[in-house]
């Protein structure tokens, strides 16, 4: 990859960011449906803050969130972008796992339901685990959002009700944080299994 991180799985590769990916994400990302349990969709302001928040991340630990993209196989999106999934220095107002590693995923609503976000997460939980010595990632969301707590449960992860924490960036219900985490153990008994 000439240098450049990237993660090829049998249906997509994970890539770093060019600047012309993201008028493309947020087009099929900032969606109502998509952003239902992200706090709204986002603004031209908003959208700009994530931008440079997802390249400061990178910037800072050398990884964050990569565009995920469907493999050019002649299947359903092809060679389309998917979405974002990957990990991140934990940095949430109050959140009780500052600095630890978090894994995060965000996928346009055409993707939903095919197994796209388990085979990219499960790619990143391996990179996390091997290349960027992770010894814990957390995953974090609402409880309302039971697609997303329901990958966390089919990727190994378990519910650690003891971390949760109110966000006071965000008015209810998506302040209330619920929590969700594997270990390195955890994560290579269960590819194992």
């Amino acid at each position: 990859m000439g240098g450049q991180f990237g993660i090829e799985t049998e249906r997509l590769v994970l890539r770093e960011w060019r600047e012309d990916d993201w008028p493309e994400f947020f087009r099929v990302t900032n969606t109502p449906a998509v952003m239902r349990w992200l706090g709204g969709v986002l603004d031209e302001a908003g959208r700009a803050k994530q931008h440079d928040r997802v390249m400061a991340c990178h910037a800072r630990n050398g990884f964050c969130f990569w565009p995920v993209f469907r493999k050019a196989d002649g299947g359903h999106l092809a060679g389309e972008l998917l979405g974002f999934c990957g990990i991140k220095r934990a940095d949430a107002s109050n959140c009780t796992v500052t600095g630890e590693f978090e894994i995060g995923w965000r996928l346009r609503e055409e993707a939903w339901g095919q197994g796209y976000a388990r085979e990219a997460a499960q790619a990143v939980l391996e990179a996390s685990f091997t290349r960027f010595g992770a010894e814990e990632i957390f995953a974090l969301t609402i409880v309302e959002n039971e697609g997303s707590w329901g990958l966390m449960r089919r990727l190994g992860m378990r519910r650690r009700a003891d971390l949760d924490f109110v966000d006071p960036r965000y008015a209810s219900p998506w302040c209330d944080t619920i929590m969700y985490s594997i270990t390195r153990e955890e994560w290579r008994a269960g590819i194992g299994a």
